[in-house]
Order: C-alpha cells, then structure tokens, then sequence
C-alpha cells in the first residue's frame, strides 16, 4: 500500500466475531491521535463487503469466523484490485498453518490477541506505513520453514509457484534482501553495511518493484519461496 501522509489519520477496519473484543480494540486504536477505526466485521464475507466500502488503510483480521474465515477473506481483499488495505492476522491461536496460511493469502502481519495494547498500536502504524510486521520468533519460523523447501529440503510450505525478480537484484540488493529475512529494520540494515538508512529505504523499494510485493513480508517470502534469499 501507499505510505500515508505525516497529517492523515489511519483508518482501521476491525474484524472479529467476538463484539467485546472489537469494542476493546476499538477503544485501543480511537485513543491515539493518528488512528481512527471506521468500520467493524463479524464475519469474514462482511470483512470483504467493508474493505470495497470503506477502503480502510489497516484491516485486523481474526481467523476463526463463520461464514468465511479470515484467511480467505484475507485473500479476496488482496486480490481485489480497487481496495489497498494492508492486513495483519490477529488470532488466538499460534499455529504454523495459520500463520502460513495468511502469509500466502497475502497478509502483512501475524500477531497474537495476547499481545498488548501497545503492539496492536504499533502493529498499525507499521502497516500504515507500509511496512510488514512479523515479531522475529515468527520470522525465524518463516525462513526455517522456506528454507527447508529449498532444493534437496522437504515438501513447500505452500502449493504457490515460486516468483522470480521482474530485475535482477544488484548485490546490494541482495545484501538489504538478506538482512531483511533476519526481520532487521531498516536502521538495523544501515548499521549493518555501513550505509544511510535512506539508501537502505531506496533499496528496499527496488526490491519491492523487482519482487511485485505490496510491502517487506511478502517480499521475504516470495524471495525465500524462489530461493532468492
């Protein structure tokens, strides 16, 4: 999605089919003054009928729903080309099918409903901006697992064909592509090759564009699911 102006307010969707958990989120996000929730969704089937409405910047999204879940609501909301919502996964449940599961539909971020407050805030602000927001325990699954589906390693997590750069990466490139799949940001990057953290932004941008991925979580996956990184 397209990082936000400094003066716009972020607009969140609220998906969930517990009303108190939604009331609670609700209070969290409407109490910072960048962050305003314009829409709440039981059901995953009204999650994709709010996300074409409203056109939300942030879509927390439960899993277990009736009607749809939220992965297949995750994946018509990505696949709709009208709506640029990024979405992070917010679940109960720390299971590894669901995390990929919604790392392959499209999701942007992976977060417990056990976490607090002050991750929900952050979670959004990330994905406001752009960025994609996995915690490193959930990173480092992300690579064992692709890794392991790398040649001679067991069966692909997901049945998805592997994507190739529409470029071919630079060494630099390759270097920032790296870092990020250890879940380094991008002042953790600039430290690590001794440049601006504002030539580590350029790069991440190319990498992007070469990957055709709406932001850093799914440029690391397509990368490690090809082998790139």
């Amino acid at each position: 999605m397209t990082a936000l102006h400094a003066n716009d307010m972020i607009r969140v969707l609220l998906v969930d089919d517990h009303a108190m958990l939604r009331a609670g989120f609700r209070t969290i996000l409407n109490s910072q003054p960048d962050i305003t929730v314009v829409g709440e969704a039981a059901t995953g089937a009204e999650a994709v009928a709010q996300a074409s409405v409203l056109r939300p910047d942030v879509i927390s999204m439960d899993v277990q729903m009736p009607d749809m879940d939220g992965i297949e609501a995750t994946r018509r909301i990505v696949a709709d080309p009208e709506v640029h919502a990024s979405i992070a996964i917010v679940t109960t449940f720390d299971r590894d099918d669901y995390l990929f599961s919604a790392l392959d539909a499209g999701a942007s971020g992976f977060l417990l409903k056990n976490s607090g407050p002050e991750d929900l805030v952050s979670a959004v602000r990330v994905l406001a901006a752009g960025d994609g927001m996995l915690a490193p325990e959930v990173t480092r699954r992300v690579v064992q697992r692709y890794a392991a589906a790398s040649p001679g390693g067991d069966a692909a997590p997901t049945a998805s064909a592997p994507i190739r750069p529409a470029e071919p990466f630079t060494d630099r490139e390759a270097e920032v592509l790296a870092l990020m799949a250890e879940a380094m940001s991008n002042a953790e990057i600039a430290a690590s090759l001794f440049i601006g953290e504002a030539t580590v932004k350029t790069h991440v941008s190319r990498i992007l564009q070469k990957l055709g991925a709406r932001d850093r979580v799914q440029a690391v996956v397509l990368a490690l699911r090809g082998g790139l990184a």
